[in-house]
């Protein structure tokens, strides 16, 4: 028979207690990923659902025109539509968003990082530039009007693709400037250190090590802002884009883009005469557009990719 002595006895309720308490303190952990995983789970669900319910509805337009749908001009019929014209205004807006608006918040955001003197003013311009980030859409659509179609006229035509492009620049810069400042200060301070201590002037280690490292961090901040622009309505109201018929397309006459298209025919009431309704036609539309962003984000993708291995193997 075991003879357990008084000091195994509290061994033994040592190592119990022990144990319980590193279950109690564990539970607050489990019950976060818990809460966690219904977050990430409702979150997908709804977006699953939501390309659910937009495929379902765009395919009767899709397979009622083909390809005459992405290639045809805009009709007066559902069955009979097509978007060109808003594909072409759309795939202009997100080429001069691209030209515009990624090389001076780039280049702002390396001189706010790299040049500027951390002072009260570089301070100040920081602040704004985040609170520009939060305006919304609507007021940019009012500067464009104003700048862009008024002022500039007699360089963008007045409500032109041009206009739209510069307008939605402006939109998505102080994103643009954010985004790179976060990459940029990422870098790590030995890395600079490092050039500087091989005789690399402040440019040189700026691109050759810091935008290179910082790379893949900016082209997410420049997808972003992409796909913002490219789903942004407001502000092409404003400065006229067209929601009618457009038998012409381009860059500095009379112009619309996807999103105005999805505001105008989801408004318009379906006949019931016809397979193909204005809310299929809708649907299709933006179909479209999550397609056209994703390109854009694959492209994106390809290229923080390809930085992001170049990175790792220096």
């Amino acid at each position: 028979m075991a003879i357990v002595t008084e000091s195994q006895r509290s061994i033994t309720r040592s190592e119990v207690h022990q144990t319980i308490t590193r279950q109690s303190k564990h539970l607050p952990s489990i019950a976060l990923g818990v809460v966690l995983l219904i977050a990430v789970s409702f979150t997908l669900l709804t977006l699953f659902a939501l390309l659910a319910r937009i495929v379902t509805q765009a395919i009767p337009a899709l397979t009622e025109k083909g390809t005459g749908f992405l290639t045809d001009t805009i009709g007066s019929e559902a069955s009979k539509v097509g978007i060109w014209p808003g594909l072409f205004g759309s795939f202009g807006i997100g080429l001069g968003v691209l030209v515009i608006a990624v090389p001076l918040g780039v280049g702002a955001a390396i001189y706010l990082e790299e040049y500027a003197k951390q002072n009260a003013m570089t301070r100040f311009i920081v602040v704004n530039i985040r609170n520009l980030a939060g305006v919304p859409a609507v007021i940019y659509g009012v500067l464009g009007l104003i700048i862009f179609v008024g002022w500039l006229k007699p360089v963008t035509n007045g409500g032109s693709v041009i206009a739209a492009a510069l307008t939605l620049a402006i939109l998505v810069l102080p994103i643009v400037i954010i985004t790179s400042m976060e990459a940029i200060r990422a870098v790590p301070r030995g890395l600079r250190d490092a050039g500087y201590g091989i005789g690399a002037s402040r440019w040189e280690v700026t691109r050759d090590h810091v935008i290179p490292y910082a790379m893949p961090g900016i082209l997410t901040g420049t997808v972003l802002s992409l796909a913002r622009a490219l789903g942004e309505a407001a502000p092409l109201i404003m400065i006229g884009a067209i929601t009618g018929l457009l038998p012409e397309t381009s860059l500095s006459g009379k112009f619309t883009a996807i999103p105005m298209l999805i505001f105008s025919w989801s408004g318009r009431p379906d006949s019931g005469e016809s397979s193909v309704g204005w809310s299929n036609a809708a649907a299709a539309a933006g179909l479209v557009l999550l397609v056209l962003v994703l390109a854009f984000n694959i492209v994106g993708i390809l290229l923080r990719n390809h930085f992001e291995a170049k990175r790792v193997g220096s």
